[in-house]
């Protein structure tokens, strides 16, 4: 396993979430719903999981896709630590408890590996 491309394509995965989460903040039927909000995720993840897959495995790299889905999550929970918790869920009366341990990143998180995993069986292994 490349272990620095491994955090690039968690981190990239990580921007575009975020970004996605961004621009649902504005859309008016979506900005006050965590699920309807956690549902365009849920869909949006597919794509955006397979871009950070691929970036990872265009080098020929064959890492089971189970351990890189972990280590790329891993990668994102760190970064919703360091970043979304802090500047983003802590001002608007949350916490570091209601952020992890809500069902819905539960559920992002099986989906991020599972998708990961299928990739890697349909396209590398």
């Amino acid at each position: 396993m490349k272990i620095s491309r491994a955090i690039i394509s968690g981190a990239l995965i990580w921007i575009l979430v975020f970004l996605l989460f961004t621009l649902m903040s504005f859309v008016p039927v979506l900005k006050d719903s965590e699920f309807q909000q956690n549902l365009v995720l849920y869909v949006f993840l597919v794509p955006i999981v397979m871009l950070g897959a691929s970036f990872y495995y265009k080098k020929g790299y064959g890492t089971n896709g189970f351990i890189l889905g972990l280590v790329m999550a891993a990668v994102g929970l760190v970064l919703d630590a360091v970043i979304t918790v802090p500047y983003v869920i802590i001002p608007h009366g949350g916490s570091y408890a209601s952020f992890y341990l809500n069902i819905f990143l539960l559920i992002t998180a099986i989906e991020f590996v599972g998708i990961t995993y299928f990739y890697w069986k349909l396209n590398v292994r």
